[in-house]
């Protein structure tokens, strides 16, 4: 399919990854819609971040997945759904389980139901690798069982099967796109490589992180967002869930002192126990099969994580983008 003027609506496209895949999709010579979360201080998030040039382009449209008459006025007269919008927060999931199922299960919702009654040409659902808990098997397929190990990841799940369940049933043109841990610039500072780069940037005198142990398959955003648009160029593949990862599995400790040499640190790293998760609930291994991203979308990453290390740690150390995060602890 050529995107050329396709009109794509962008849910979450205030955070982090629907920034990245805005700018992408207008390389593409779309027309984006993205939609924001409403606030009072009518900030549009990362898109804020843009250029003049690049937010002309750009219909931003102020509203509340949680809201079906919004999420309809949002879904009419486009083309292309990607749904990013929801609530990821592992930690905060163990404190505000029904906001997660509000947003991610509920959202969900109304936006198939929605793309059902106008009708829409091709919706993207992102998922997590999260619905798969600690690995069972290594790497791990699509077909990998489902373990619900926190409010997070079962809301995620539920909302997987929500959208599969409008494609069956009404043979709605869904796909589902199943990232594994995303990282780049504009991240969350409670995600890992933002954390261990901003301690470090802030000449703490110890990294505080959670477990060490557990390994991550760590995908850098712009390969992320060159999968959506496979998705969005590639017929046929309705029903179909693809994890998109780099096949490669780090362990946090490794991780961690990777980035202390990428940075010429020599601070000490320390497990705190203010970051730990629930015993059962932490996910020890993730480490994608992405052969049938290969084979369905001709997709594979290209950028190592060295690279995109360099590249995080690059516009982290940036003082202008520094300054928009809060350097304290937050779930």
């Amino acid at each position: 399919m050529n995107l050329e003027n396709k009109r794509v609506l962008v849910t979450g496209s205030d955070g982090f990854i629907g920034s990245h895949l805005v700018e992408r999709l207008l390389k593409e010579n779309c027309n984006v819609r993205a939609f924001v979360y409403y606030n009072s201080f009518n900030s549009w998030g990362w898109l804020d971040t843009l250029s003049k040039e690049q937010l002309d382009l750009i219909e931003v449209f102020p509203g509340d997945i949680r809201d079906p008459y919004a999420v309809r006025e949002a879904v009419k007269d486009v083309d292309i759904i990607c749904h990013l919008a929801a609530l990821i927060g592992i930690p905060y999931s163990y404190i505000a389980p029904e906001s997660y199922i509000d947003t991610n299960v509920k959202g969900t919702l109304n936006i198939i139901q929605a793309a059902k009654d106008f009708n829409t040409e091709k919706i993207i659902i992102t998922s997590t690798s999260e619905t798969y808990g600690s690995a069972l098997t290594i790497p791990i397929t699509e077909e990998h069982p489902f373990q619900p190990q926190s409010p997070y990841s079962a809301s995620k799940i539920a909302a997987d099967h929500i959208a599969m369940s409008f494609y069956y049933s009404f043979e709605l043109p869904i796909s589902i796109i199943r990232p594994f841990n995303t990282y780049g610039p504009r991240q969350s500072a409670r995600a890992i490589i933002p954390t261990i780069i901003t301690q470090i940037l802030m000449k703490n005198e110890k990294i505080e992180l959670g477990n060490l142990y557990p390994t991550r398959d760590l995908t850098f955003v712009l390969d992320l967002c060159e999968a959506y648009i496979k998705l969005c160029q590639t017929s046929g593949i309705e029903g179909q869930t693809i994890n998109i990862g780099n096949s490669k599995e780090i362990s946090i400790q490794d991780l961690a002192n990777k980035i202390k040499g990428l940075m010429n640190s020599n601070i000490e790293i320390e497990s705190s126990n203010n970051r730990l998760r629930p015993e059962s609930s932490e996910v020890n291994r993730l480490c994608a099969d992405t052969k049938k991203a290969f084979d369905l979308l001709n997709w594979k990453p290209k950028v190592s994580l060295t690279e995109g290390l360099k590249a995080t740690i690059k516009w982290f150390s940036e003082e202008h983008n520094l300054k928009k995060y809060k350097l304290i602890y937050n779930v």
